[in-house]
């Protein structure tokens, strides 16, 4: 199911499932480490009353798990009608400090005379070292608190009821090792041991315990505090104890109610539910970009059950498609980072690798240096061009002249050279690189379309610079490309997926329908409207990839099998798709059928709002990671297109 509420302070990144319970835990970079088992266990809470007991995520509870429109600070309703307890779950991971703070509110809804003895259990379990054999955690008296550790990382677990009482019982011990479920079973009596040591893979548990009456409730502040010593750890512990979470609350929202302020000015046109939309994406993308610069496509680890290697790496071309919609609503500072990321991982050849860590050392792949007895190299063209594209839209929003001339010859300079010599003297196109989906060798439509979008920009920063050599280099060479075009034209009437040079000067030509194959030469070679082969390919898009399943919706292209479980159908729906001919119809003023569209991928939300990359092509069910940042991008920018066509 995703993560329907992501929290984050661009060091810590907390993920909480469908049950509202602590499944993703990174530090200290936003996407990395994940600091829990999340591939098979997630955190726990369990309420015991009068001698009966449950885990919030054992079925018999009703769950509302959602978030603020203004803030990463959680919603959640916990409700069991057996139990006759409802848990309020307000959430944030503090601005000031690396701290996941959960307030949780127990009411007692039985409306029986009698007090109810009402036990609150917050159960964590922590995978630090990576063979998670190595960690211990204890209890320490003194300051009343659990440490889990390894190494130089910590994670100090405490908590008080909101009469200023601590957790009254504990318990310490083995995780899912030597034949033993967890000390979490522990809880289910309603009685913990206080067992105060443990090593190897380990968990932990703690109480808290009140008596309420019919109606009353009471208010539990549990803080989990990461950071590199215990002296550290217990530095933050003792703001908490002493100043209390309430202050801390108000002070994360106060830095999310002005971090979303330029964005409020751009969202006349839009009503309730889409301003809501767009303030909750521009949220989400907020909570995936790390303090150091990096862009994480997605936080979501669950996909890690299905295939080999998650989505928390940093791809340039996801990062420069968040970036788009925080420029829009005014938001700079997140792209500055993020450039100077890209400046520091730079291939000294002028050119951005597959993806990165959050660390900025190079992300893993399976594109290969050898393709039969050519050496290539294993990257993606268009992520190089569309960085380079970001910046020109940076400029333009800032008018930052001090950062152009930083960049300049640092990253602009190297990578527009890189562009302008990875040319194929005999189509007079960019040579094969990967596509955008990563998949296949060629030269696409989508990248030439960008690369032309980023030498044409390189050339107007060069100008702004006073390098006029380069800009004439930059304009002449995109100006080329512009002029071999068409050799992407294939016969049926649409722009093909791409075509392939062969050592023997022979081309090999992919003429699979692609809806990247619109957007590129529509959004980023900027063919007019009234292009024919421009309309002759989104005739072809709408025809053969719109509408193909059940639930509607726009595959990314004919035969795509990534996560198809359903054999009758060509693809799945991807929201990146759908928006992305939404937004072809604004720039017509076809509002009605953009709105459509867009409608589409409002309905597929979470009721948190969180987007999935892609959906069950008969059932609506996500698929892939959620939310993943790129479809929330696409979403603003969208509902930003629809605005300023009703204005």
């Amino acid at each position: 199911m995703g993560r329907p509420v992501v929290l984050s302070n661009g060091q810590v990144f907390v993920g909480l499932d469908e049950n509202g319970l602590v499944h993703d835990f990174y530090y200290p970079y936003v996407g990395l480490e994940n600091l829990t088992n999340a591939r098979s266990s997630q955190h726990k809470i369990g309420v015991w009353v009068d001698g009966e007991f449950s885990w919030t995520n054992d079925g018999s509870w009703n769950l509302n798990v959602n978030f603020e429109a203004r803030a990463l600070i959680s919603a959640i309703i916990l409700r069991n009608e057996k139990l006759q307890v409802t848990l309020t779950l307000t959430d944030f991971v503090d601005c000031d400090y690396n701290a996941l703070v959960r307030r949780i509110k127990v009411t007692n809804e039985s409306e029986q005379a009698e007090a109810r003895d009402v036990r609150l259990f917050m159960h964590q379990v922590f995978q630090i070292s990576s063979s998670g054999r190595a960690d211990t955690a204890m209890y320490v008296p003194d300051e009343h608190y659990i440490l889990d550790y390894k190494g130089r990382c910590c994670l100090l677990i405490a908590g008080r009821t909101s009469d200023g009482k601590d957790f009254d019982q504990f318990a310490v011990g083995n995780y899912q090792i030597e034949g033993k479920a967890g000390t979490f079973v522990d809880a289910e009596d309603g009685e913990l041991s206080n067992s105060v040591v443990e090593h190897g893979g380990v968990d932990s548990v703690i109480r808290f315990q009140q008596s309420l009456k019919a109606g009353q409730s009471y208010t539990a502040d549990y803080w989990i505090v990461a950071a590199d010593s215990q002296t550290d750890a217990q530095a933050v512990h003792q703001v908490y104890k002493q100043r209390g979470v309430e202050e801390r609350l108000e002070a994360t929202q106060e830095f999310w109610k002005e971090w979303i302020k330029p964005s409020l000015k751009h969202l006349e046109g839009l009503d309730e539910d889409e301003q809501i939309a767009v303030l909750k994406s521009s949220l989400i993308i907020k909570a995936h970009c790390d303090a150091r610069g990096s862009i994480l496509a997605s936080g979501d680890s669950s996909i890690f059950n299905y295939g080999r290697d998650y989505y928390c790496y940093c791809w340039p071309r996801d990062a420069a498609y968040a970036l788009w919609p925080l420029l829009r609503l005014g938001h700079t500072k997140e792209a500055r980072a993020f450039f100077e990321f890209a400046r520091d991982t730079m291939h000294a050849g002028g050119y951005m690798m597959h993806k990165y860590q959050p660390d900025r050392a190079i992300g893993s792949t399976w594109h290969p240096l050898l393709h039969g007895k050519q050496t290539e190299l294993a990257i993606q063209e268009d992520e190089t061009a569309g960085v380079i594209y970001m910046i020109g839209e940076y400029y333009r929003v800032t008018g930052d002249k001090q950062f152009l001339h930083s960049f300049y010859e640092t990253f602009i300079a190297p990578c527009a050279t890189f562009m302008c010599e990875y040319i194929d003297p005999d189509t007079g196109l960019p040579h094969a690189s990967y596509d955008l989906w990563e998949e296949r060798f060629s030269t696409s439509t989508y990248t030439t379309s960008v690369v032309i979008a980023a030498l044409e920009t390189a050339s107007e920063l060069a100008t702004e610079v006073e390098h006029p050599d380069d800009a004439i280099r930059f304009k002449r060479v995109a100006a080329s490309i512009r002029e071999h075009f068409d050799k992407l034209f294939n016969d049926e009437g649409y722009y093909r997926k791409g075509l392939l040079l062969k050592p023997d000067n022979t081309i090999d030509y992919d003429d699979t329908l692609d809806v990247s194959s619109f957007y590129g030469p529509f959004m980023f070679a900027q063919l007019p409207l009234s292009n024919e082969h421009l309309q002759k390919t989104v005739e072809a898009v709408t025809s053969r990839l719109q509408d193909t399943t059940p639930i509607g919706g726009v595959i990314r292209y004919e035969n795509d099998n990534y996560f198809l479980t359903k054999g009758q159908y060509k693809g799945n729906p991807w929201v990146i798709g759908t928006l992305w001919l939404a937004q072809y119809y604004c720039a017509g003023k076809q509002v009605d059928k953009a709105q459509q569209l867009v409608r589409w991928a409002l309905d597929r939300r979470l009721p948190s709002g969180v987007l999935a990359e892609q959906f069950d092509p008969d059932d609506g069910a996500p698929l892939s990671v959620m939310p993943l940042v790129w479809s929330h991008a696409e979403l603003i920018n969208t509902l930003l297109d629809v605005a300023a066509i009703r204005k």
